[in-house]
């Protein structure tokens, strides 16, 4: 159960024995993994935890817990972490949620700026209560969770009916987690609502992807509704949605299991490995955008005791260097990237990396230099230099009034700083 000290020439270290769901089932269970977890990589379970962990999706107690005492201390970069997250409009406790009982994204009559803005509302009033401890907030994110539990019975438009389902599911999932013990919350009516308004889409995509062909859509389509399954599956203590999700990071046939999303490998002049991400011919928007999909899919069962950070050694990693690379103004390899369209296959191929929305803010960095850097003593160089260049990270709100902005939850600078 030792853990070697030996690094490479740029400060890899090797992984341990003790893998992440073995540290979970030894004695004192989340206590151990609290106080343990930051220095052991892991390898993967193949089945879903025997009991959940609870809060166990973005944030675990512990992560609460720091961001608690530091902000109190006044320390940084917590309290400029904080203070992004108390200036936003929508983490006001005098939001009003706006919850209707059809979600329209896609085609005629869109109005799913509603539900996004509502649910970054719901997450930023319930990390200022479990931060702050301020109970206005944990009335108000209640309040929303409540309103659209009892509210919204269809998500629906055309084929980005999909991503609404993808994205808003995780997302909203995320937020009913932390106020999960809250009395006022009603977490049962808000279980439901997340079995039979958003995973059926969920799983209707990732099992017939809209009758097309199954290169067609993008990434971020198979991620956004991964990390909702995912998320459902936690919320719900449902062990057979927790496994659909992590089968299909490591072996789906979509474009959003690990092996697809980054489909090519190389090692830089400088020695660092680098994964072409399967987007980056297309643009870096939504390049960056997956960084924050399948982040969001590796943190939270990670705090389930399953380690897809490292998983198809470090893949995804490999695929958040390049990335980061590319987009903090550096050179990266290409390989001419070929897929099937529509429902026919008919083939298009990208042969450049995309400079299009080159260097496009998002909060998605934090997460993954906390992890790979401070948790597993990682080097990342390219990961670390992004990381720190758009800190601290705001979130919904702070990032433009378009769905682009609130693709993420952010705030990884208050929550994931080791």
């Amino acid at each position: 159960m030792s853990r070697t000290s030996r690094t490479s020439p740029h400060g890899y270290l090797k992984e341990t024995e003790l893998s992440r769901r073995g540290l979970f089932r030894t004695a004192g269970g989340l206590t151990a993994a609290l106080a343990l977890g930051s220095t052991f990589a892991a390898t993967t379970a193949d089945a879903a935890p025997a009991a959940f962990t609870h809060p166990g999706m973005l944030h675990n107690a512990g992560d609460i817990n720091r961001a608690k005492v530091r902000v109190a201390a006044g320390d940084d970069p917590w309290l400029s972490g904080w203070n992004r997250l108390t200036a936003n409009s929508h983490s006001q406790s005098t939001w009003t949620p706006r919850a209707t009982a059809t979600i329209i994204r896609g085609g005629t009559g869109e109005n799913y700026s509603l539900l996004f803005n509502d649910i970054a509302a719901a997450y930023q009033n319930a990390l200022r209560w479990r931060v702050g401890g301020t109970e206005a907030n944990a009335q108000c994110a209640a309040r929303i969770l409540n309103a659209w539990s009892s509210t919204l019975t269809t998500v629906t438009g055309n084929a980005d009916r999909f991503l609404a389902a993808g994205l808003y599911g995780w997302q909203f999932a995320n937020a009913a987690e932390l106020m999960r013990d809250y009395p006022a919350f009603d977490l049962a009516r808000f279980q439901q609502m997340m079995v039979k308004v958003f995973y059926p889409l969920n799983n209707q995509f990732l099992t017939g992807h809209n009758d097309a062909c199954i290169t067609n859509y993008w990434a971020n389509w198979d991620l956004c509704n991964m990390a909702s399954v995912l998320a459902i599956g936690i919320l719900n203590d449902d062990g057979a949605k927790y496994d659909q999700a992590v089968t299909y990071f490591k072996s789906g046939a979509g474009n959003g299991s690990i092996a697809h999303a980054v489909p090519y490998l190389y090692t830089d002049a400088d020695g660092y490995a680098l994964g072409q991400w399967q987007e980056s011919g297309r643009d870096q928007g939504h390049t960056v955008m997956g960084m924050g999909q399948m982040g969001a899919i590796c943190e939270m069962a990670w705090n389930q005791g399953e380690d897809l950070y490292s998983y198809d050694g470090r893949r995804f990693m490999k695929g958040a260097q390049y990335v980061a690379k590319y987009n903090l103004g550096m050179d990266v390899p290409f390989t001419t990237y070929t897929w099937g369209t529509g429902q026919s296959c008919a083939q298009q191929s990208q042969t450049v990396v995309s400079a299009a929305s080159r260097g496009q803010v998002r909060p998605v960095w934090a997460m993954l230099h906390y992890h790979y850097n401070r948790r597993v003593y990682l080097d990342d160089k390219y990961i670390s230099q992004m990381c720190f260049s758009v800190a601290p990270e705001g979130g919904g709100g702070d990032y433009g009034s378009t769905s682009g902005g609130f693709d993420q939850l952010g705030f990884g600078t208050l929550m994931y700083a080791k």
